[in-house]
């Protein structure tokens, strides 16, 4: 196992137990972060309150891994992220709405590229925002 799994593996632990001063620790001063719900992240603050408000949205989640791979220097993972909506849920215009109590499970992918020094530059998330919202009961029926 090189590098970029060993600090892939550190931040998915770190994530599923809301450590925010772990997560911070990873990511490089100067990192991007791309996610589907948070657009694109410029610098390690940023990202870190990424990371923030969705650990206090869903604060006891769990991470069931279905691949990891490591090439050269990134990590990518696939797997499914679950827990309960019981904190308050951050939107991108500033609002919060109040914890819907609901269970979630989705499927993501995500590619964490390290640099020599053990910190993630680049990392990208990928999810189906969409049922994560059906999920949540954010959206209107059908």
């Amino acid at each position: 196992m090189g590098q970029a799994r060993e600090v892939m593996d550190r931040l998915t632990a770190a994530v599923t137990t809301a450590d925010s001063k772990t997560i911070a620790e990873l990511y490089a001063q100067d990192a991007v972060a791309v996610t589907p719900d948070g657009g694109e992240l410029h610098g390690r603050d940023d990202i870190a309150t990424y990371w923030r408000q969705m650990t206090e949205a869903i604060p006891e989640g769990s991470y069931e891994s279905v691949h990891s791979y490591e090439v050269g220097n990134t990590a990518i993972d696939e797997g499914f992220f679950s827990g309960r909506n019981t904190g308050p849920i951050q939107l991108p215009t500033g609002e919060t709405l109040a914890p819907t109590q609901k269970e979630i499970r989705i499927r993501g992918v995500d590619f964490a590229t390290v640099d020599d020094s053990g910190h993630i530059v680049d990392y990208r998330l990928y999810f189906d925002e969409m049922d994560f919202l059906g999920q949540l009961g954010l959206l209107p029926p059908p």
